[in-house]
């Protein structure tokens, strides 16, 4: 028998096997990996495959459309229509009301993600998912833009039309988030580690782990090439009208519905697993109940290393005095306890959110008590996405490989961490920032109350703070995607990406009590907190899941090692 027919056979039993490692066939130049292979070789990232390509240009021009019309939003509210000698506005609310709108649109539009998963778990599936609730989206893009025209802002129409749409396009964008990002990253369907020969006739170990990095880091850098439209929209605002700006955001989420579909027979697509939260719900309860009993009745259950199993673990029906009422296995409540497990690792990211939130609110603010010369003051927030674009690049191809070559993985904890500290170091600057502004004239404390509106401080001072955040975003924010998707089990990833997503909403409600200061003369005050709440939690996050980085390598190699034997045998 010829070794491409071996090899052949090999592949399919590793298929009936593992169904669902049905990528992990090997093709010309592999073979898989041994243990040796595990601990000697360089680990590399594998291709990304074009099905990905389709949906992270679907998230490029989603988030295109997202920014482009929240990048107008803070002088949409908070300046009047029309007013002379002042920067742009529709609704005249002040910077309280834009601030407030701002952080309930952005917590809606990270509640609703829950939602966007449930029904794609439960019955749609991803694709159909997202086809939907794009049509949602559109909706709310239209409303936006007819009432921004002149005449629906003489009438009084802005405000309201804004709400509406805040909402409609808020539902939009949860059914498409809790599911691009999982979708993304299932288009790569090889599993189980193997070894590749170069041209120059090295080998190297083509990981999953750095692979799924990969692909994130560039869904990340996608997200922020799609946020340089509000450079285009906070233009059009200044230089045409609102209604302008809304449009061009409008007519790019047309152009983002038919890529999208192009790609639909290219997409590896996952069925529906049925009422994944409801089930949920009933293990954990049963957990609980089965858990409470034991521990009455002094049956406490040990594991192999003679701990006490968790209370989780009383869920699964060969330990359950009664499972006549159980709809479920044993595999699923291991899959359970993996989601809640990696869930405890987002409880510090509504800090993070909150920081990273003043780029769109309060930063724009500072902005505009500053000189901007002839550049509208919403414009500068753009350096966030320009520094990230810039950026992620040399993170994936030179920082990341860099520290791997000198024996060094910066594994999820370690770069969240370092992204929290950056991100506590940004506020910290801001509010340095601030208190110059404060103590520049001529308005001193009381800025944008004069004839121009600002202090005699260039603008160009709060650059360091954006590039700050950026860097904060690429360790902490992609890591927390990437994490979330890699540590939740098959049938609830679209679950798990939602609640992790639903901390940028926990985020926006810890700015809603950061209302009463986020006006002058307290901004100081403001990003002072944010900044020492930030850094309290980077400490509270290292010490309670430093120990995760080397639990998470382990599990690797153990199901690297079980499937190998597997394999064998």
């Amino acid at each position: 028998m010829s070794s491409a027919s071996i090899k052949q056979g090999v592949n399919t039993y590793a298929e009936a096997l593992h169904p669902e490692h049905a990528g992990d066939v090997l093709q010309e130049g592999e073979r898989w990996a041994t243990e040796e292979d595990m601990s000697t070789l360089r680990r590399v990232a594998d291709k990304i495959p074009t099905a990905a390509y389709f949906v992270v240009l679907t998230e490029f021009c989603e988030r295109f459309t997202y920014y482009g019309i929240t990048g107008p939003f803070q002088n949409y509210i908070s300046n009047g229509y029309q007013v002379p000698n002042s920067r742009p506005g529709a609704i005249g609310g002040g910077q309280q009301m834009a601030t407030g709108l701002s952080n309930f649109f952005q917590f809606f539009c990270y509640l609703c993600p829950i939602l966007g998963a449930i029904i794609a778990d439960q019955w749609l599936g991803k694709y159909k998912t997202i086809l939907l609730f794009s049509l949602v989206y559109i909706l709310g893009n239209l409303v936006l833009t007819l009432t921004a025209l002149p005449v629906s802002i003489r009438a009084g129409g802005a405000l309201p039309g804004m709400v509406i749409a805040m909402i409609t396009i808020g539902l939009g964008t949860g059914g498409i988030k809790a599911n691009v990002s999982p979708m993304v990253a299932e288009q790569y369907s090889r599993f189980r580690p193997f070894v590749r020969r170069l041209k120059n006739g090295k080998e190297v170990l083509v990981d999953r782990e750095l692979t799924i990095q990969s692909i994130f880091n560039w869904f990340y850098w996608a997200i922020n090439v799609g946020g340089l439209s509000a450079i285009a929209t906070t233009e059009l605002e200044a230089n045409v009208d609102f209604w302008a700006a809304y449009l061009l955001p409008t007519l790019m989420f047309v152009f983002c519905i038919v890529v999208f579909w192009l790609g639909r027979n290219k997409y590896i697509v996952s069925k529906p697993t049925g009422s994944i939260v409801i089930k949920a719900y009933r293990t954990g309860r049963a957990g609980l109940r089965n858990y409470r009993l034991a521990k009455k009745e002094n049956r406490l259950v040990m594991n192999e290393s003679g701990k006490k199993v968790s209370w989780i673990d009383y869920a699964k029906p060969s330990l359950a005095v009664d499972s006549s009422f159980m709809d479920w296995d044993d595999r699923f409540v291991d899959e359970l306890r993996t989601a809640i497990r990696s869930c405890k690792i987002f409880l510090c990211y509504p800090i993070f959110w909150l920081c990273y939130g003043q780029i769109s609110n309060n930063l724009i603010s500072q902005s505009g008590q500053m000189n901007t010369g002839s550049v509208p003051n919403d414009i500068m927030q753009n350096i966030d996405p320009l520094c990230i674009i810039i950026l992620i690049p040399v993170f994936d191809l030179l920082i990341y490989p860099g520290f791997r070559r000198c024996g060094l993985e910066l594994r999820p904890v370690t770069r969240i961490t370092i992204g929290f500290l950056v991100a506590a170091l940004a506020m910290a600057y801001a509010a340095i920032i601030q208190h110059l502004v404060y103590t520049t004239g001529p308005y001193y404390t009381h800025p944008a109350e004069g004839e121009n509106g600002f202090n005699h401080i260039s603008a160009g001072l709060q650059v360091p703070a954006y590039i700050l955040i950026a860097i904060a975003e690429i360790f902490a924010s992609v890591t927390g995607l990437e994490y979330a998707y890699k540590q939740a089990p098959e049938s609830m990833k679209s679950i798990v990406m939602s609640i992790f997503l639903f901390t940028n909403a926990g985020g926006s409600i810890l700015a809603f009590c950061f209302n009463s200061i986020a006006v002058n003369p307290h901004l100081v005050e403001n990003f002072a907190i944010v900044s020492g709440l930030m850094g309290a939690f980077t400490i509270l996050f290292f010490v309670c899941f430093r120990h995760y980085d080397q639990r998470d390598a382990d599990e690797i190699m153990d199901k690297t090692m079980f499937e190998k034997q597997a394999n064998e045998y």
